[in-house]
C-alpha cells in the first residue's frame, strides 16, 4: 500500500474465523444484555441533578452558553454593522413580502420584529437572519386568498357598482395568516420536542432547490397584477398557475400603463444597482443598501412627482405603534392544518440547510432539534402578535455574514431599526407604489432562477437527482405548493425504493497478493477463485428486492436452481412411479408362482394321503391300527418304512394353512415355502428394474453441468435484514445444498446477525459456521475443507488453516 512517498506493508497471521468462533473470541454479549431495563430508563429520565439541570438549561437556552463568552472588543462593532445592514433590508422586504402573504404591508414589519427577538434566545445558529421570506410568504398568501377571496367581501358602492370591503377582507386574511402561523409553530415545537426533526432529511437538496424554483415562478405570477395594474381572478388548486397566466394574458389589453412604466423602471434600476453592488462588493466595507435607497427614491418621486394623478396604487395608511397580542381563531385550525404542516416542514428545511452551511464554514455546531424548536417558538409567539410565518432569508443571511456578523446580537440591532420604523416612521411609506414593492420581490428572485442551471449540472452528475429535480418543479408548478411538495417527497422516496429494489449485482474476484475482492467487470486485474462464486449486492436485501436478488444470483452463477430443483423433483417422482410399478409386477408374479407351488404341494399331499391309506388298510387286515403300531415301535422293529408319513405329518388342510401363514417343508422335495420364494422374486424384480437416479452432486444433473462447489454471498452492504430476506437466505442455502454446492454468508454486521437470530435463521442444519466476518475467511475456509473433505473433525484442522491463511 502506497501512503504519500512511502510503501507501507502489513502482515497479519490469524486463524480463519467464522461467526461462532468470532463471537467466542470477542466475547460478544447478547443484544439485550447492554440495554437497561424500563425501570432503569425511567429512573434515569426522572433523575434531577445539578449537572443535568445545567445541561438542560443550556440546551433550551443556547444564549446562556455563548453570551458569557461574548467579546465586546472583538464582536461588538461587526455585529452592529451587520445588524444595521440587515435591518435596512428588513424594511423593504417585510413590506414587499407582506403583499405576497396577501396582508397589509405593516404586518410584514411586525413579522420582521417579534419572531427575530424570540429566535435570538433559542437559536444555535449565529449567522442566519430570521424573518420574512419569499417562499413562506407565498405559501401563506395561498391560504389567505383561498379562505378569504375578494368575492366574499363585495358590496354595492356608488353608482350601483360592486366594490370590495378592503378593511373587512384584510382583517379576515390576517386572521387566517395568524392561525396558519401559530399552528405551524405548534407543529414545529412538537416535532422538535419528540426529536422528529429527521423528517426534513427527506427533503433532499435537489428537491428543495427545485421546489424553491417552482415557488419563485408562483411568486412572479402572483406579482403580475401589481406590475401590470390588472385584477385577475384568483384561482386555487391544481393548474391554478396555468389558469392565472391565461387570465393575466387576457387582461393585458387593460394594462395600466403608468403602473407598467413604474414597474419597468423599478426593475431596471434595481438590477443595475445590484449588479454594481456585486461587482464592487470586495472594495466596499459594507454593501450599498440598494433596496432602501430605491424605496426612498420611489417615495419621493411618488410624493413630489405627482404619481397619484395617474392613479398608481400605493400602500396607503400605515398605522403607527404596535398591536397588542391576540389569541388566534382556533376554529380555522382544521381548515389550514395541511398548509400549516407544509409550511412547518419547508421552513425547517430551509433553516437547517442555511444554518449548517454557515456552521460548517465557521467551525461550530448547529443543533437541528433545537433549531426546530426555536423556529417553532418564533412562529408561535409571533402569531400572537399578528405575524405570519417566518424562516431564514438567504439574501439577508449572506449580508449578515459578509458584513462581519458573529452572533445573533446582530438580529437585535436589526430589530431596533424595524421597531423605530414601526413606531415613528410608518407614515413615510404611505405613498410608496405597490409596483415598486412588486419589483423588489421579482428582482430578489434572480438567485432562485439561477437554480435552473442545476439541470445541466445534474445531467452530468446524477440522472436520478435530475429526475427528482424535474418532477419536483413540474409538480410544484401544476399542483400548487402544498400538493406539489407532497408529490415531490413521495416521488423522491419512490426513487430511493427503486434504487434499493434494483441495485447493482456483481461477481467479485480476488486481488492478487491481498485479501481484497473487487468487481470482476470493472477491475481487470482481479482473478477468479476456482470453484467459488462470490456474489455481491450494492444494497441491503429486504422484502422489495428478494426476487431480484435470487434472479441475479442464478444469472450470475449460471445455475438456475429453480429449474434444477424442479427437474430433480420430476425425476424422483418418475423413479418412484417406476418403482411402484415394478413392485406391483413382482408381487403379481409372486402370487402366480405361489399358486403353482400350492397346486404342486397339494398334489404331493394327495398322493401321500393315498399311500398312507393303503398302509392303513394293510395293517387293519392284520388287526392293528397304524397309529398304535407306530407308537409301539412295531414299524421300527420290523424295519418297515412308511413313505410320505410321519406322526407329525400335516393333513391337507393344515398344509394349506401353513402355506398361507409361514413355511411348509416337503420331506421329499425339500422345497422352500411360497412366501420366501415370493420375497426373493420381489427382490429380484426390484434389482432388475430401471436403476435409481444418482444423487445430485457437483458436476451434472440432467442437462446441467458445473464446476462450482461454493457460493459466497457478500452481505457487507446490508444494514438490516427482514423476515422475507431471512427466509430467502435459508432457501438459498438449502436449495444449493441439494446439488452439493455450499453457501456461505460473509461480512454480516453484528446487528444483522442479531436480526437473524431473532428471525429464526439458525437451526441444526444452518449454524453460525456458515457465517464469516470477511469474504477472505469464507474463501480460505471453502478451499481448505474441499481439499480435506475426508477429515471428520473440523477442530483438528483449524490450526492448519491459520498457517495457510
Amino acid at each position: 500500500m502506497e501512503v504519500g512517498k512511502y510503501n507501507v506493508e502489513f502482515n497479519i497471521q490469524r486463524p480463519v474465523l467464522d461467526e461462532q468462533r468470532l463471537e467466542s473470541l470477542s466475547e460478544r454479549q447478547g443484544h439485550k444484555q447492554n440495554q437497561p431495563s424500563i425501570a432503569e430508563r425511567l429512573k434515569h429520565c426522572t433523575r434531577c441533578t445539578v449537572p443535568r439541570l445545567k445541561k438542560l438549561l443550556y440546551c433550551c437556552f443556547p444564549i446562556l452558553h455563548w453570551i458569557p463568552q461574548y467579546s465586546i472588543k472583538e464582536y461588538a462593532v461587526p455585529d452592529v454593522i451587520a445588524g444595521i445592514s440587515v435591518g435596512i433590508m428588513h424594511l423593504p422586504q417585510g413590506m414587499a413580502y407582506a403583499l405576497l402573504a396577501a396582508v397589509p404591508p405593516v404586518y410584514g414589519l411586525y413579522t420582521s420584529l417579534f419572531p427575530v427577538l424570540v429566535y435570538f434566545f433559542f437559536a444555535t445558529s449565529r449567522h442566519i437572519s430570521i424573518g420574512t421570506s419569499t417562499i413562506l410568504s407565498l405559501m401563506v398568501g395561498t391560504v389567505t386568498e383561498n379562505l378569504a377571496p375578494d368575492e366574499n367581501f363585495l358590496f354595492n358602492g356608488t353608482n350601483s357598482t360592486a366594490e370590495i370591503d378592503v378593511v373587512a377582507r384584510d382583517l379576515r386574511r390576517v386572521q387566517v395568516a395568524v392561525a396558519t402561523t401559530v399552528l405551524a409553530g405548534f407543529i414545529q415545537v412538537f416535532l422538535g420536542l419528540v426529536q422528529f426533526g429527521f423528517v426534513a432529511t427527506y427533503l433532499s437538496e435537489p428537491l428543495v432547490r427545485a421546489y424553491t424554483t417552482g415557488a419563485s415562478v408562483h411568486t412572479v405570477v402572483s406579482q403580475l397584477k401589481h406590475l401590470f395594474g390588472v385584477s385577475p381572478t384568483r384561482y386555487s388548486g391544481p393548474l391554478a398557475l396555468i389558469y392565472t397566466l391565461i387570465d393575466v394574458c387576457s387582461l393585458l389589453p387593460k394594462t395600466h400603463l403608468p403602473t407598467l412604466g413604474v414597474s419597468i423602471v423599478s426593475i431596471v434600476v434595481l438590477i443595475a444597482a445590484k449588479e454594481f453592488n456585486a461587482a464592487f462588493r470586495h472594495k466596499m466595507p459594507v454593501p450599498i443598501p440598494v433596496e432602501l435607497l430605491f424605496i426612498v427614491i420611489a417615495i419621493l418621486t411618488s410624493t413630489y412627482g405627482g404619481l397619484s394623478d395617474y392613479k398608481i396604487p400605493v400602500i396607503g395608511e400605515i398605522p403607527s405603534g404596535l398591536r397588542p397580542p391576540t389569541v388566534p381563531d382556533v376554529s380555522l385550525f382544521g381548515e389550514v392544518f395541511g398548509n400549516a404542516f407544509a409550511i412547518a416542514i419547508v421552513a425547517y428545511a430551509i433553516s437547517i440547510s442555511l444554518g449548517k452551511t454557515f456552521a460548517l464554514k465557521h467551525g461550530y455546531r448547529v443543533d437541528s432539534k433545537q433549531e426546530l424548536v426555536a423556529l417553532g417558538l418564533s412562529n408561535t409567539v409571533g402569531g400572537f402578535f399578528q405575524c405570519f410565518a417566518v424562516c431564514p432569508s438567504m439574501s439577508r443571511s449572506l449580508v449578515q455574514e459578509s458584513t462581519g456578523g458573529q452572533t445573533q446580537l446582530a438580529s437585535i440591532y436589526s430589530s431596533v431599526i424595524v421597531l423605530v420604523t414601526v413606531l415613528q416612521l410608518g407614515y413615510l411609506f404611505q405613498e410608496l407604489p405597490k409596483a415598486a414593492l412588486a419589483a423588489i420581490v421579482v428582482v430578489n428572485l434572480k438567485g432562485m432562477f439561477k437554480q435552473l442551471y442545476d439541470i445541466v449540472t445534474l445531467w452530468r452528475g446524477n440522472k436520478v437527482d435530475l429526475l427528482i429535480w424535474l418532477v419536483t418543479l413540474v409538480s410544484t408548478l401544476l399542483l400548487n405548493l402544498d400538493m406539489g411538495l407532497g408529490a415531490s417527497v413521495a416521488f423522491a422516496m419512490l426513487t430511493v425504493t427503486f434504487r434499493t429494489q434494483r441495485p447493482r449485482y456483481s461477481l467479485l474476484g480476488h486481488v492478487p497478493g491481498t485479501e481484497l475482492y473487487m468487481d470482476k467487470e470493472t477491475h481487470k486485474g482481479v482473478k477468479e477463485v476456482p470453484g467459488i462464486i462470490i456474489f455481491h449486492s450494492s444494497a441491503t436485501v429486504y422484502f422489495a428486492n428478494t426476487e431480484f436478488y435470487l434472479e441475479a444470483l442464478q444469472n450470475k452463477s449460471g445455475l438456475d436452481i429453480s429449474e434444477m430443483i424442479a427437474y430433480k423433483r420430476r425425476e424422483e417422482a418418475e423413479q418412484k412411479r417406476q418403482d411402484e410399478k415394478a413392485a406391483k409386477k413382482a408381487k403379481k408374479e409372486a402370487k402366480k408362482e405361489a399358486k403353482k407351488e400350492a397346486k404342486r404341494l397339494a398334489k404331493s399331499i394327495k398322493e401321500a394321503s393315498q399311500k398312507t391309506e393303503e398302509v392303513e388298510e394293510h395293517w387293519k387286515e392284520n388287526g392293528v391300527e397304524i397309529k398304535e403300531a407306530v407308537e409301539d415301535g412295531q414299524l421300527q422293529e420290523k424295519n418297515t418304512v412308511l413313505p410320505y408319513y410321519s406322526p407329525d405329518f400335516p393333513s391337507l388342510d393344515t398344509a394349506q394353512n401353513n402355506w398361507v401363514n409361514s413355511t411348509v417343508m416337503d420331506p421329499d422335495t425339500n422345497t422352500e415355502g411360497s412366501t420366501e420364494k415370493a420375497t426373493k422374486d420381489k427382490q429380484t424384480a426390484l434389482e432388475t428394474s430401471s436403476p435409481a437416479p444418482e444423487k445430485a452432486s457437483r458436476g451434472s444433473l440432467g442437462k446441467w453441468t458445473w464446476d462450482i462447489h461454493t457460493i459466497i454471498l457478500d452481505l457487507s452492504t446490508a444494514n438490516f435484514i427482514d423476515t422475507v430476506a431471512i427466509k430467502l437466505m435459508r432457501n438459498i442455502i438449502q436449495d444449493y445444498c441439494e446439488i452439493d454446492v455450499d453457501v456461505y454468508l460473509a461480512g454480516c454486521q453484528a446487528s444483522v446477525v442479531q436480526e437473524m437470530e431473532c428471525g429464526g435463521f439458525f437451526s441444526d442444519s444452518i449454524t453460525k459456521e456458515c457465517l464469516f466476518p470477511t469474504v477472505h475467511d469464507a474463501v480460505v475456509n471453502s478451499q481448505f475443507y474441499r481439499d480435506n473433505a475426508l477429515t471428520p473433525n473440523k477442530d483438528v484442522i483449524q490450526d492448519e488453516i491459520s498457517t495457510r491463511f
